[in-house]
């Protein structure tokens, strides 16, 4: 009878763990917003992350819409399926955006959009879901800086900068390149800092997390992840030759 109690005792938390990773991924996955019978995408500056007001939302097939000071559109219902919408705003790049519709609930309705930059300027915006708080994004110029939260905000030269960090969900992070050096070989990488002690941990994997690369005045990628996968850190591309090189691995370096 010891034996069994002392078996219980020992397996009862990772029973609670398990069940917690459980709740956490319900949570997650429900980003059902309704406002007067309304679905809503949200719009958020990718550099302050204030929420963009007065922007036009061009939805496919849907109608076009108009955030209100909140940085919300309120869409009208539409059937479940995969929606296209172009976001225009005076003073902030144009660009195609998706987002579906799951059971009447889209599935995630945050996009942080990035402000005009100037020719040569490379942006990279991060985002995720409410879990987990803490998602850092890295940049490397290799024999050079190292940019992130826990390292430099801005290079010796000021030709990279932090800015945006983000340590309650959601982010957006966002590091801008200022100039590229064509010789250099740069890294981009997400760390979970949240997990960071936990290699085995899925749940990068399921943080819904996007990694946008802005340049030249337009959207160049969009970069995501598949679920279900083992890994602290994303490695999202390398700068080689001064040409962008998606690598968009999950593991645990750095």
């Amino acid at each position: 009878m010891k034996k069994f109690v002392l078996i219980l005792i020992f397996l009862f938390p990772l029973f609670a763990v398990a069940q917690y990773e459980k709740m956490l991924d319900a949570l997650e996955d429900s980003e059902e917003e309704i406002v007067n019978g309304k679905l809503v995408l949200r719009f958020f500056d990718a550099e302050k992350g204030t929420a963009v007001e007065n922007a036009t939302i061009a939805i496919e097939g849907a109608g076009n819409y108009t955030t209100d000071l909140q940085g919300r559109a309120l869409i009208d219902t539409i059937p479940d399926g995969k929606y296209g919408f172009r976001f225009e705003k005076k003073g902030y790049i144009p660009a195609i955006y998706t987002f579906e519709i799951i059971a009447g609930t889209i599935f995630y309705n945050r996009f942080s959009v990035c402000p005009e930059i100037e020719f040569g300027v490379l942006r990279v915006v991060v985002e995720w879901a409410k879990r987990p708080d803490d998602l850092d994004l890295h940049l490397i110029k290799q024999g050079g800086y190292h940019i992130s939260f826990q390292n430099a905000h801005t290079s010796d030269d000021g030709s990279a900068q932090l800015d945006r960090d983000d340590r309650n969900g959601f982010g957006p992070e966002t590091i801008t390149i200022k100039s590229i050096d064509n010789s250099a070989t740069y890294t981009c990488y997400v760390k979970d800092f949240t997990h960071s002690n936990r290699p085995g941990s899925e749940r990068l994997s399921k943080s819904k997390v996007v990694c946008r690369i802005y340049g030249n005045n337009q959207l160049l990628n969009t970069l995501t992840i598949s679920p279900e996968q083992e890994g602290t850190t994303w490695n999202i591309f390398e700068i080689r030759n001064g040409k962008i090189v998606v690598i968009n691995t999950l593991g645990n370096q750095y």
